[in-house]
């Protein structure tokens, strides 16, 4: 099938003379004999539910290829499987291994491993000997492991290079008459058993040790903080045979730079203590992963000993983002520079080492020139992009030197795209990864044949979090390329500063390369503005604070996550981290609060009107004033309307504000806490005082009926002595029986007493004679 779509392809566009017409009838009977004996197959349009047929009955895995890159005197060992997809039993099956030709492009490498269908004229015959496997009759549907052992010198590869090599299974199904190859799966190999004659290509590789955001800015109320996680997934990354365990353990000992996020390193850090997890039901559980995060760092500390290491601005923050909807952002770009200083002080802390700050790493190395304007911002001087993004112009011969001068004293540094992306597929299946380290040893013999007469510096960025088996299979490569034939390992800092080519494109594309797939992915300027609200709560919250840093740290570092590279992908989660924060710190400032007042009733020219301020924090509060203001002061006038408060953690404070009654009635009376910068703090409090000062004429009235009480009483009091006296002397009439005399507490003139009143002129004295009102001093 393939020869007859090449010879119809090498036919079309030609002009029709008669010997073109003549080759071309040649070459359709020549494929018509080709198509009759079943060594070719027409292409069929993908059918999925149709029965695989031809050299696609069978698939064939190699799920090993050993070495990896062989010399002359080595065994190539290939392992892998096949499996019967037809309806019918295959018998007389063999695997063998063919030796196609050798490729010379790039891009060829590329398609190795996409074609199914056998091809004569291209995947070469079987390889002498007896090197071929015969299986039992395969069933359809029964799968079968092989392993194939050759001597390199049985290959018969000619000139260095990259050659292609197929795994083919041959047999005969039910109903044919003659055996056909029925399956193949096709893979690289760089053959150069000796060092190059030429200049060595010098290789940097990336090694990123980044994950996603695990740790938020919330922690227990006590004394050391104890931090609260979302969950607990993080301790699964760290333990033996997790993502962040393997690519430690995996990147010791090879020629690589660390690329670190140092919030990761400061969120593991933190589980080495005690920490707390978020329950189902809203209860924390203390975390399990103390003995695992304690394990991690002490592996990282033994693997970074001896290399160069990379520390990313803290949070790993998106620069993308930041370049196209951030910048506009007030105080946005503040937060990139913070990163980066916090970056350096974090790994040196806990790794005991001095890292580079001084790269940046936009996602997947896409670039504008927006981007490299805000990533050379915070001092990042060198910007890591991919050679997909900063393309060369017309048709580059070979991959020219990593490093680029763009202006402003600032450096590209363009990975290698083919390179860097050779392991993002799905690695999971043996075979996937086989193929993916034969590409990139292929592709790396490839680069270094371009021109091996000039010495060039490549670098490879690879996607920034690994998967397990993908850092398997990059570690792998990398092993491939130890023996140095044609490459040599080489630092970032070192690959920053070699010579450029001059011919290599150093003109960063404009807003409109960026590519569309990856803006779709970026934080929007909602996301900036949210940012910055928790910002500027933060800054009004801190200012009040005894300490500080149990708040500013935590918080900082939150923010920071808020704008991290793993939230591409993830609008919702992100949103709901940047809610959680908010929400956080929200709940925070309400503990320093204002306590809800009663209406109350003041009595006389002067009080006392007493509001609390409550401290629910564990630390003191300061840099507060309290206001308090009337309504009406041609009413009620308040004497201090401000005054300063310093609140002990835990605690709660009374302020008394004397206050002057002008007039009787109703005021609407406000406090409100400010800080000293003059912005208000919380939520305002308001209540009711209801004046009922006394006047100068209720005054003389009650005074009025006072002097009458005092005349009546003795009015009585001289009537009963003048009756004592007449009785005593017994002149009187009736004075035997004394019932006519009157004496008897009557007046001498039968007038009836007036008893006084004992509760006249109490209400005066009642603070709250109404009985519904806050009583309040005086």
């Amino acid at each position: 099938m393939a020869e007859a779509a090449e010879v119809q392809e090498a036919f079309e566009g030609t002009a029709p003379a008669p010997a073109c017409r003549w080759f071309r009838h040649i070459a359709t009977l020549l494929a018509g004999v080709l198509l009759f004996l079943g060594l070719v197959e027409l292409p069929t349009a993908p059918d999925a539910h149709a029965e695989p047929s031809g050299s696609r009955t069978v698939s064939v895995a190699v799920n090993s290829l050993a070495p990896v890159a062989p010399k002359q005197d080595d065994t190539l060992t290939i392992s892998g499987t096949v499996t019967n997809n037809g309806k019918s039993t295959i018998t007389g099956a063999h695997v063998d291994l063919r030796v196609g030709p050798q490729i010379n492009t790039r891009s060829d490498i590329d398609d190795i491993g996409d074609r199914s269908g056998f091809s004569p004229g291209t995947d070469g015959s079987e390889v002498g000997g007896n090197h071929s496997q015969k299986l039992q009759p395969l069933a359809p549907g029964i799968s079968r492991d092989f392993t194939l052992s050759v001597p390199v010198k049985d290959l018969n590869l000619g000139k260095d290079g990259v050659y292609q090599l197929g795994v083919t299974l041959s047999g005969q199904a039910d109903g044919q008459s003659y055996e056909r190859v029925l399956g193949i799966r096709r893979t690289l190999l760089p053959w150069q058993p000796s060092g190059t004659d030429g200049k060595k290509t010098q290789l940097t590789m990336l090694w990123p040790l980044i994950s996603a955001t695990h740790l938020t800015a919330r922690t227990e109320s006590d004394q050391q903080q104890t931090p609260i996680f979302p969950n607990d997934d993080l301790a699964a990354e760290l333990a033996p045979g997790g993502r962040l365990q393997q690519l430690v353990a995996l990147g010791k000992g090879l020629p690589i730079t660390w690329v670190i996020d140092p919030d990761l390193l400061a969120t593991v850090e933190a589980m080495t203590k005690s920490y707390r997890v978020g329950g189902p039901s809203g209860q924390n559980v203390p975390g399990k992963g103390q003995a695992v995060a304690k394990q991690w760092l002490f592996q990282l500390q033994d693997a970074v000993k001896d290399h160069q290491v990379v520390a990313l601005p803290f949070g790993d923050p998106d620069l993308a983002s930041l370049a196209h909807h951030g910048k506009d952002v007030s105080g946005s770009l503040s937060h990139l520079q913070s990163a980066t200083e916090l970056a350096s002080t974090t790994v040196d802390t806990i790794l005991g080492v001095k890292p580079r700050t001084d790269f940046a790493w936009p996602v997947d190395g896409a670039v504008d020139s927006s981007i490299v304007d805000v990533a050379t911002s915070a001092g990042a001087h060198n910007v890591i992009a991919r050679s997909d993004s900063l393309r060369e112009a017309g048709s580059s011969p070979y991959a020219p030197t990593a490093a680029r001068q763009i202006g402003g004293g600032n450096t590209a540094i363009v990975a290698d795209a083919r390179l860097s992306t050779a392991f993002e597929g799905e690695m999971i299946k043996a075979d996937d990864s086989a193929l993916a380290v034969q590409r990139f040893l292929a592709q790396s013999l490839m680069v270094n044949k371009q021109a091996p007469e000039n010495e060039r510096s490549i670098v490879v960025a690879p996607q920034r979090m690994p998967t397990t088996s993908q850092a398997q299979a990059m570690a792998t490569a990398l092993k491939g390329l130890s023996d140095g034939r044609w490459t040599q390992p080489l630092d970032l800092g070192d690959a920053a500063r070699a010579k450029p080519d001059p011919a290599a494109n150093q003109q960063v594309p404009g807003s409109g390369g960026y590519p569309e797939g990856l803006r779709d992915q970026e934080l929007s300027t909602e996301a900036f503005e949210a940012i910055q609200r928790t910002q500027s709560t933060l800054d009004s919250f801190k200012v009040i604070l005894t300490s500080q840093d149990r708040v500013v740290t935590p918080f900082g570092s939150a923010i920071m996550r808020e704008m991290s590279t793993s939230w591409r992908g993830n609008p919702r989660g992100a949103a709901e981290f940047r809610d959680a924060v908010q929400s956080y710190l929200d709940q925070l400032t309400r503990q320093v609060h204002l306590i809800k007042k009663s209406d109350a009733t003041l009595s006389g020219r002067s009080a006392t009107i007493p509001v609390t301020v409550q401290n629910g924090l564990l630390q003191g509060v300061r840099g507060l004033r309290l206001v308090l203001t009337s309504s009406q002061p041609n009413r009620l006038k308040i004497d201090d309307e401000s005054q300063q408060i310093h609140v002990e953690g835990g605690r709660s404070q009374s302020v008394k504000f004397e206050t002057r009654a002008n007039a009787n009635g109703p005021v609407q009376v406000t406090a409100r806490l400010y800080s000293d910068d003059g912005q208000p703090y919380g939520e305002p409090i308001m209540f009711t005082v209801h004046v009922t000062s006394i006047t100068p004429m209720v005054l003389l009235v009650i005074a009025g009926g006072v002097l009458l009480l005092v005349l009546a009483g003795l009015r009585i009091y001289l009537q009963r002595k003048r009756a004592a006296a007449r009785k005593a002397a017994g002149g009187e009439p009736g004075g035997e029986n004394g019932g006519d005399s009157g004496d008897d507490g009557g007046s001498g003139d039968g007038e009836p007493e007036q008893p006084g009143d004992p509760e006249a002129g109490t209400g005066a004295r009642n603070g709250d004679p109404s009985g519904s009102g806050e009583k309040v001093e005086r």
